[in-house]
């Protein structure tokens, strides 16, 4: 049975292995795990009581039977503006209207939550063009860099 739900601490260590994986798919030999973990801790999974729901936010996984199958997450910008993190799904369980499903959670978590506006950030368009493609449809539009991150596509929908 596939299921959406908060993350729990025993969770954490299968969240962290599917983002590297999907990552090590997505760039299909140009970056290594340790090329990856240099680049990104994962320091925000392994925290993600504080990084997350103690701080506006919340870390959801898609999980068939016992198996994390997909990551996402919103975190907290500031009063008014949250950030989309983390939505990373198997090969698999794309395409499925799964990652809709747990983007319109998130979504619903961030207007109770009182945001008006959810930001997020690609690392690389050429590379990301499904995810691209995904986020256009969910109605994020570009927007002028808002962080210091390596990214270079930064988005923004009105909740």
């Amino acid at each position: 049975m596939i299921d959406i739900r908060a993350i729990h601490q025993y969770q954490i260590e299968d969240a962290k292995q599917l983002v590297i994986s999907v990552v090590l798919e997505i760039w299909q030999g140009e970056v290594t795990e340790a090329d990856f973990r240099r680049f990104d801790s994962l320091s925000d999974i392994e925290n993600v009581q504080s990084h997350y729901f103690d701080n506006g936010g919340i870390f959801l996984v898609l999980i068939d039977g016992e198996q994390v199958v997909g990551t996402g997450a919103i975190r907290r910008l500031d009063s008014e503006i949250c950030e989309l993190k983390r939505m990373w799904f198997l090969r698999a369980y794309r395409g499925q209207g799964l990652g809709w499903k747990m983007a319109q959670m998130l979504f619903d978590f961030a207007r109770q939550a009182g945001y008006q506006k959810v930001r997020l950030d690609l690392a690389n368009e050429e590379r990301q063009l499904q995810a691209l493609s995904f986020y256009r449809k969910l109605g994020f539009y570009s927007i002028d860099r808002y962080n210091d991150s390596l990214c270079t596509v930064f988005m923004e929908k009105i909740l």
